[in-house]
């Protein structure tokens, strides 16, 4: 028999190398032939409810890590609720609808929208959406998320869009919605209205005009000979131009410039001499805004007037104090022009070309018509300068292209009619989990303009409504409700495949079509309002949800976009937000924090990482980042995320293999009959786990990475599972300190590992399998209970003196090893003096009679004299370090005296001895 085979080496099938990428697609494998998903959801039937609302991703194109940050989150929250005593169902969505698959059709697959009718199109915008949800759909599984994915909801369902058409019906039925003409977004490169969610700012360059406009009737107030002059830096608009709007509460002053006549703000005259170059300039007049009111002007090139009128939304802040009004191009133009009478002119098509109503520009694009209008305004001598600068502008958020704002037909949700309901539910009925979150969504709603729902779209839900033969609207509840049943029954198509009257209750008429003929709507819903109605479509749907949701988690772009449109529908609908909670997350940039782009060739894509590392090192890689902010992520990135990996891993592998022959129905010792060292341990888990339940039930997952490393790498490897070895190695294999030991890590473990299994599910499903006394699956386990933390505090704080003298301990060691002279280069070569008080002494003896074995040195002597000069000497003790004196013994490697001593077996300490030759006599016998 062999020295070696009287050691406990420790056995364990869980591998040193994990091979995540093999390993886990048949782990998936197998979970899926178990039906884990609905094992979970029976083994917590009787539980509380919690339910977390999933927010559709768009179907369309791969994944990318901003989709593994949301749904890894969300699937760290679910099972984090499954495991601690609540019944958390996972439904995932996806949205169907919207621009980006008809732009996908066209330009990537080359399908000529044109040649075909609109429900040819929308069937092949159908089929293009359930292909890529499949594909996405594959890549979240393959992230390892759990949820119903064999019965998502997809927008695109007829029994979805028919709640959603209901939730429409419901706010008309509450006056929330109205058809108006007022200036919009308008996305000329989409060829359709945006809602201010689709609208995102970016840099663009833009001319900067003073325009002077001839008085036309001054009303014996300002001569005609004066000039009105503006600023502007859409030229563009100029041809919409019908009046000008100035400050009720100004003054003007009239200033002589060569042989012209200038009026402007009088406080913004001297600026304004510098920046038009009136080096030598009268001022002639003084005025007061009001005095302007009703005043005309000559159009600066079209022969018709422009209309003074006195505005309380005119400023001084910049430009000259007389404002272009072009009531069909802007919120402040459309109001003041209302007030004042004023035609809506929005002189453009859908494509942002000019109209007849722009003479001269016909068929002109917008954006040229810039310099057009200029060229026009030199003609005229109405232009008093021309400069360019550089400014944040609007721009369409799926084509990013410029915006327009310009006045259309459309449909509306009156946010004003429950603008208050939507701010007190903001402030007393939801939970804002990020510091920014309430006050986010609390201005975009006080400060919103009404929500317009319709679009000049094909794919989409149509609204629901008709036309009578004198155009106006039929919405009733019942006309709502059978479009509704029909949607239900037939889905949206069968608006495009059916004449009006055949899409309307049989029998129905009304007193402006006498002749029974009626037409439909063309337009359909703003995406968001898809989206924003599914608490409707699955929430109530689904009798095993609830109404409202526990918890919304997206991005935080969401304050504009989901959070925004579910919370308004709801509100309207409801009168409840459909969220008790909102947890948000920062965007994923480079590890140099720069956006990801093809370009600069810094994108991580999911499927890359998980084919290389495993879904768990991206599963980590989520739990490290503080997400409340912007998160990074890089190949560097990932390779520390992947060493952490491996020092969790090979921690529990080591625990494992020293557990195997652990029988926790038999071997178990009771926690007042382990070492006070085995206490401490046990104790500082127990607050960690603690720690660990708070920070899962606070989403913090920062946290739970920081407190995990820690105790997995400085209380575990770097000092009870390191001392541990002398004992786990060494002492007999039914010894009581090794069954102290082991009843401590089978402890840890059998604790641990549900605890790490919302993270990383994959390895901690291995590493179960591997733990006697366990069974099944890890997933279907419980986390351990939060305790009383008191006691636990009081024994692990007795430790401290311990840990500051091993500070020291482990310094002097460290410059013993450093000699120059005789070096010692292993802590068990070295015999260690501590030079202590009576009082620290006493404590420290208290803890352990092994001392040495803690420290992982061969001798230790506790002293209470003065320490010498050679001594290290520290805040409140010294420490000296020599040589140890004896030999190494052979089993242990610690230096004893009595090695060499023992005639039996001369290369062993009288401990090693002992054991061998009470558990191992064969080894003698072969000597």
């Amino acid at each position: 028999m062999k020295l070696k085979e009287t050691l406990n080496l420790g056995q364990t099938d869980f591998a040193m190398r994990a091979n995540l990428p093999t390993k886990e697609v048949v782990l998936q494998k197998e979970w899926e032939d178990a039906n884990i998903y609905q094992q979970i959801q029976a083994k917590n039937a009787d539980k509380p409810t919690y339910v977390l609302h999933d927010g559709p991703p768009y179907a369309n194109g791969k994944i990318h890590m901003g989709h593994a940050l949301n749904k890894i989150s969300k699937d760290i929250i679910i099972r984090s609720k499954s495991m601690s005593g609540f019944r958390s169902p996972y439904v995932p969505g996806w949205d169907t609808h919207g621009l980006p698959i008809e732009s996908a059709l066209t330009k990537q697959e080359g399908v000529d929208r044109k040649s075909m009718s609109v429900v040819e199109f929308r069937k092949l915008c159908q089929e293009y959406a359930l292909r890529q949800v499949e594909g996405q759909k594959a890549d979240f599984k393959r992230l390892g998320v759990t949820g119903e994915w064999d019965n998502p909801y997809l927008t695109l369902a007829p029994e979805y869009e028919a709640a959603q058409i209901r939730i429409f019906g419901q706010m008309a039925a509450k006056g929330y919605i109205y058809k108006g003409l007022k200036p919009i977004y308008w996305s000329p490169s989409s060829e359709s209205s945006l809602a201010e969610a689709e609208v995102e700012y970016a840099d663009v360059t833009s001319p900067s005009i003073y325009v002077a406009f001839k008085v036309k009737d001054g009303k014996g107030i300002v001569p005609e000979k004066a000039e009105f002059v503006i600023w502007t830096t859409t030229p563009w608009t100029l041809p919409a131009n019908l009046g000008i709007s100035v400050s009720p509460v100004a003054s003007y002053a009239q200033v002589k410039v060569g042989d012209r006549h200038f009026i402007v703000a009088q406080d913004l005259l001297e600026s304004l001499a510098q920046t038009l170059n009136w080096e030598d300039y009268q001022v002639e007049a003084h005025y007061q805004g009001k005095d302007f009111d009703r005043l005309t002007a000559w159009h600066p090139f079209y022969e018709r007037e422009s209309l003074l009128m006195v505005g309380d939304h005119v400023t001084l802040d910049a430009g000259t104090g007389l404002v272009h009004t072009a009531p069909g191009h802007g919120e402040d133009d459309y109001h003041i022009g209302k007030a004042y009478g004023l035609d809506i002119l929005s002189p453009l098509d859908n494509q942002g070309h000019y109209t007849h109503e722009a003479p001269g520009l016909e068929g002109i694009f917008y954006a040229k018509g810039n310099k057009l209008v200029v060229e026009l305004l030199k003609e005229k001598g109405a232009l008093l300068s021309y400069s360019e600068f550089v400014h944040s502008y609007p721009h369409d958020w799926r084509t990013k292209k410029p915006v327009i704002y310009r006045a259309t037909p459309q449909w509306f949700a009156s946010i004003d009619k429950f603008r208050e309901e939507l701010l007190e539910a903001i402030e007393t009925q939801v939970k804002w989990y990020h510091p920014s979150g309430q006050p986010r969504i609390y201005n975009m709603i006080r400060d919103r303009g009404d929500w317009v729902i319709s679009r000049q779209r094909a794919w989409g839900v149509p609204l629901p409504i008709f036309y009578a033969e004198n155009g106006e609207a039929i919405l009733t509840a019942e006309t709502v409700e059978h479009v509704a049943t029909l949607f239900e029954t037939h889905g949206s198509n069968v608006w495009f495949e059916r004449d009006a009257k055949d899409l309307l209750p049989e029998g129905f008429t009304h007193p402006s079509s006498p002749n029974g003929k009626f037409t439909k709507e063309t337009d359909i819903m703003d995406v968001w309002f898809d989206s924003g109605t599914s608490y409707a479509g699955v929430l109530e749907a689904r009798d095993y949800l609830t109404f409202p949701a526990d918890l919304y988690l997206e991005g935080s772009d969401q304050y504009r976009g989901w959070f925004n449109s579910s919370f308004t529908t709801s509100v309207a609908a409801k009168g409840v937000p459909p969220y008790k909670a909102v947890l948000s997350q920062g965007f994923v940039l480079d590890g140099k924090g720069n956006k990801m782009s093809k370009s600069l060739g810094n994108v991580i894509v999911p499927e890359e990482v998980m084919n290389e590392l495993g879904a768990d090192i991206i599963r980590l890689w989520v739990l490290s980042v503080d997400s409340e902010s912007d998160v990074r992520i890089s190949k560097d990135i990932l390779k520390q995320i992947a060493e952490a990996y491996r020092k969790i891993r090979n921690t529990i592998r080591f625990m494992l293999s020293h557990v195997s022959d652990f029988d926790p129905s038999k071997d178990t010792v009771a926690f007042e009959d382990l070492r006070p060292v085995d206490q401490y341990m046990t104790a500082k888990f127990k607050l960690v786990v603690n720690d660990l339940l708070s920070a899962y039930d606070k989403f913090e997952f920062a946290s739970i990475y920081k407190k995990v490393i820690n105790f997995m790498t400085v209380d575990l490897s770097a000092f009870y599972l390191d001392f541990a070895k002398d004992v786990l190695y060494i002492e007999a294999p039914n010894s009581l300190p090794r069954r102290q030991m082991q009843t401590v890590i089978y402890g840890i473990l059998r604790d641990l590992l549900p605890l790490l299994t919302p993270v990383l599910l994959h390895t901690m499903e291995e590493a179960w399998k591997e733990l006697p006394g366990v069974e099944g699956y890890v997933q279907l386990a419980e986390f351990p209970q939060a305790v009383d933390g008191t006691a636990y505090q009081a024994l692990v704080d007795q430790w401290k003196l311990f840990f500051h003298v091993q500070q020291g301990v482990q310094k002097a060691l460290e410059e013993a090893k450093n000699a120059e002279q005789d070096p010692i280069k292993k802590s068990f070569e070295a015999a260690v003096t501590l030079y202590v008080n009576e009082e620290q002494a006493n404590a420290l003896k208290a803890l352990s009679q092994d001392l040495d074995q803690l420290l992982i040195v061969s001798h230790l002597d506790l002293v209470t004299t003065p320490a010498p000069d050679y001594a290290l000497v520290l805040e409140d003790y010294a420490v000296s370090v020599s040589r140890a004196q004896g030999h190494v013994c052979e089993r242990c490697r610690a230096v004893r005296p009595e090695v060499g001593t023992i005639a039996e077996a001369p290369t062993l300490c009288h401990r090693c001895h002992q054991i061998v030759k009470t558990h191992y006599p064969a080894y003698f016998e072969a000597e």
